[in-house]
């Protein structure tokens, strides 16, 4: 699979192993989302509590991206991918332990070490497997695979937790299961192959291709208004559902953010339909929209206006995703896959977690609904700056061709 050459035939089982493992893994990034009402109850945590929760897991995944983003270059895949799931599982392990603050800060950071290695390695894997010939098939593969197990997460787990008597323990036995079933499929289903970086020293720093500095920035700051836009919607919308608008459903509260990330794998749909650039713009349109949405969810306390704004955001992020990884990681040699793979989502995540945690902050200064509202108007305004930059870039091009240059 880490050869140099693209393969003339994909491997059923190993994209299988691939994508299971990469959907497991993703999954239990997400498990505790619905939970945190309960555990707010019974452990007296306040908003800032939640959403540093929230911020310790993103901060996990960004300093695993940054550190070990290019082991999967220099190690293979394989290994990285049975890393990944294993902290999976260790932190569900974690998670089954009596919760107290520190225990559940421990297990967050596992879960984005998994994340983080796995969101990386993964992503390189599945395109790997295709071949640049076949890039688009294998990047809409990889969103499915990342987004769809994101997705599968929180609605899991909020469907456990209303069914069963074990809310906080139940969810996580059946993600030990996943992750044990992942391991499996990966050691049995994954082929041993060569690494494909033959430079020593896995703590070189991430390198971005000169070539495509410029797509990768555009690339970054679209799909990461996705995950800014996102982390403002999960970071208010389980408090949002409880405080005001009186429903305790862990169902309903994973369910919105289940249509966010399904959104988010269907958005390609749509997006492959458009050339890469336009389905960028498109993608961050639907984002401005989304922020609205969130503010008029907000300040009318409204749940189809909630949900409106989860799947229009999952959409306009899904698009933005598959054009980023089609301007960026589909772009590079194999021996740099894994780096620059990394590099995009440590961006992404990064984005994500700065929006929560100010809103958490704002609100124990103000209430949740204007911090909500300051922040949704906050990340409406990056998603237009990309697609001004988009649109000069389309325009310059245009104009290259007109002069014959």
């Amino acid at each position: 699979m880490d050869g140099l050459a693209a393969p003339s035939r994909v491997s059923p089982k190993a994209l299988y192993a691939t994508g299971f493992a990469f959907s497991v893994t993703m999954m239990g990034t997400t498990l505790p989302t619905p939970l945190y009402p309960i555990y707010a109850s019974e452990l007296t945590f306040t908003a800032l509590t939640v959403t540093g929760l929230f911020a310790v897991y993103a901060i996990g995944v960004v300093a695993t991206l940054l550190l070990f983003g290019r082991l999967s270059d220099l190690v293979g895949r394989k290994p990285v991918l049975l890393a990944a799931v294993a902290f999976a599982a260790v932190s569900a392990v974690l998670f089954l332990l009596p919760p107290s603050l520190p225990l559940l800060i421990l297990a967050r950071v596992v879960s984005g070490i998994g994340a983080g290695l796995m969101s990386g390695a993964g992503t390189a894997a599945i395109i790997d497997l295709f071949g640049l010939q076949r890039r688009s098939v294998a990047g809409t593969i990889a969103v499915a695979a990342n987004t769809g197990g994101l997705a599968l997460g929180t609605l899991l787990s909020g469907v456990i937790a209303d069914l069963s008597t074990s809310a906080l323990s139940a969810p996580y036995v059946a993600h030990l299961v996943l992750s044990a079933a992942a391991l499996l499929a990966l050691a049995y289903g994954l082929p041993s192959a060569p690494r494909t970086n033959t430079t020593s020293g896995w703590r070189q720093r991430l390198h971005v291709p000169a070539a495509i500095r410029g797509a990768f920035v555009r690339a970054v700051l679209a799909a990461g208004s996705g995950f800014a836009v996102t982390g403002v919607l999960t970071a208010v919308s389980g408090l949002l559902l409880a405080g005001h608008l009186h429903v305790h459903s862990h169902a309903v509260a994973g369910g919105v953010v289940f249509v966010a990330f399904a959104g988010m794998a269907g958005g390609q749909l749509w997006g492959r339909r458009l050339a890469t650039a336009r389905a960028q713009i498109v993608g961050c349109l639907g984002m401005v929209v989304a922020a609205g949405l969130i503010v008029l969810a907000l300040t009318t306390g409204s749940l189809p206006a909630l949900l409106a704004a989860a799947a229009t955001v999952g959409i306009g992020a899904g698009m933005c995703l598959l054009a980023g990884l089609a301007m960026t990681v589909e772009r590079t040699d194999v021996a740099q896959r894994g780096g620059v793979s990394s590099a995009f989502f440590a961006g992404l995540y990064t984005m994500l977690a700065v929006p929560a945690i100010g809103v958490g902050a704002l609100a124990r200064a103000t209430d949740l609904i204007t911090a909500g509202v300051v922040f949704a108007g906050l990340v409406s305004v990056l998603p237009v700056v990309v697609v001004i930059a988009e649109l000069m870039v389309m325009r310059s091009g245009r104009a290259t061709e007109g002069t014959g240059n």
